[in-house]
């Protein structure tokens, strides 16, 4: 399997508060990928998209019907070679980072792995598809180097 994982930065924001945005996107994406029982077998490829509150209120609004801003979404391309796009909005994940008291680039990479697993097809609207996706997410957390983010703090 090979993923070309493009990261494309739209809002100035990433830039200021994370200059390696891309190394950990993309290490974030690919260890997802890695760790995954639903990787893809041949060659494809995703985007990840580092906006800003505004845009994700828009995408969130024209595709799902919300108009309010939201941490990250995933648009899952549904074909071999294109996996699909993930979208993640900067205040909104750099809020939550500071209300949870975690490091920014924790809570990016988790959101990254997030989106990552919803476009191999994981979900967790219901309790039962929740308990398939998070230990994914934690499995994955866990090899990044980053503590549970389900567990309750003590």
């Amino acid at each position: 399997m090979s993923v070309r994982i493009a990261v494309r930065i739209d809002a100035a924001a990433w830039r200021g508060a994370l200059p390696e945005a891309r190394v950990l996107v993309r290490r974030a994406a690919r260890t997802a990928l890695r760790l995954s029982p639903s990787r893809p077998e041949g060659d494809t490829e995703m985007t990840v998209l580092l906006g800003d509150d505004a845009l994700l209120r828009r995408l969130n609004r024209d595709y799902r019907g919300k108009d309010r801003p939201t941490n990250v979404l995933s648009f899952a391309a549904g074909e071999p070679d294109l996996l699909g796009d993930v979208a993640i909005a900067f205040e909104t994940t750099a809020g939550e980072a500071a209300a949870a008291g975690k490091p920014l680039a924790d809570h990016l990479a988790h959101l990254v792995v997030h989106g990552t697993l919803h476009l191999l097809g994981y979900d967790h609207e219901t309790t039962e598809d929740a308990a398939t996706m998070e230990p994914l997410e934690v499995r994955a957390l866990a090899a990044l180097g980053i503590a549970d983010p389900y567990r309750e703090a003590a």
